[in-house]
């Protein structure tokens, strides 16, 4: 971490004992970061919460005919991705949409009651004790999509809950981390087009694919997202491990090149301890 071309990041990892609790190393500070991308967690986590509560289902239309909220969550709409016009029929290839979760907010606060930002806060934040986590509803790629800045140790309360779920079932939860409309090709942004894309319910899902931004011991099973803020969450299920970063240079070369760099040695340092 020390040789990053940054001014300044923190980092978390946890060793997770499946759904009992963890064991942490936090280097950083309380300082705020922004989050840029990786907020799709926290929002996708909580359209997953109205689900639950029966606000919305899975199969609600959301987005151009013939999309859902289940479609919007996968980036499966067919909705390109910043302008909200859709270029294809959903399902047929994987565009990474933040106009996507521009739709989600507005449906989640059609059918609550009240704006995406405070569903967030209420549904999300607050139960996970997020409480250094700032939305910034104004900015241009919408809340849900990068509204997000906050401290390490906020987001590492995040990838907790993405691995050892207490807001949502664990049917839910299975859901989200498994592939969703198997078999479509897309472009990971910063990366290139692979075929297939998979991506489950607000996350990524490594797969098979290389090159890749987590480590090159990270397992199939990884999932988690990237930002271009210089931020990224990984839940590694397999080796029991949840790592995540934020920084305050943006997502370049210099990430592609540090991050699997810094999540093998992270996932050495897990084997060795165990």
């Amino acid at each position: 971490m020390a040789r990053w071309p940054v001014g300044s990041a923190a980092v978390a990892t946890a060793a997770i004992a499946p759904c009992t609790g963890a064991t942490a190393v936090v280097l950083g500070s309380r300082l705020s970061f922004a989050w840029a991308s990786v907020t799709k967690l926290a929002s996708a986590l909580a359209v997953l919460v109205a689900v639950e509560e029966g606000t919305i289902s899975l199969d609600t239309p959301a987005g151009p005919p013939g999309s859902t909220i289940r479609h919007l969550l996968a980036h499966a709409s067919g909705l390109g991705p910043d302008d909200g016009l859709a270029s294809v029929p959903p399902a047929t290839v994987r565009i990474y949409s933040n106009a996507g979760y521009r739709q989600l907010a507005e449906t989640i606060a059609e059918h609550a009651g009240m704006s995406f930002a405070d569903y967030l806060r209420a549904g999300v934040l607050g139960p996970l004790g997020m409480d250094g986590t700032i939305v910034d509803e104004g900015i241009s790629a919408g809340a849900a999509a990068a509204g997000l800045s906050g401290p390490i140790d906020d987001l590492l309360a995040l990838a907790r809950e993405w691995s050892c779920p207490t807001l949502i079932s664990p049917g839910t939860h299975r859901q989200a981390v498994s592939v969703q409309f198997p078999g479509l090709a897309g472009v990971l942004p910063g990366y290139q087009r692979f075929d297939p894309c998979d991506w489950g319910l607000g996350c990524e899902l490594r797969g098979d694919k290389r090159p890749h931004w987590t480590g090159t011991a990270n397992s199939a099973e990884t999932f988690g997202h990237f930002g271009q803020s210089g931020s990224f969450l990984w839940v590694d299920p397999s080796a029991g491990v949840v790592c995540a970063a934020l920084a305050d240079r943006p997502f370049g070369p210099w990430a592609a090149r540090a991050w699997p760099v810094f999540s093998d040695a992270v996932l050495a340092n897990a084997t060795a301890t165990t």
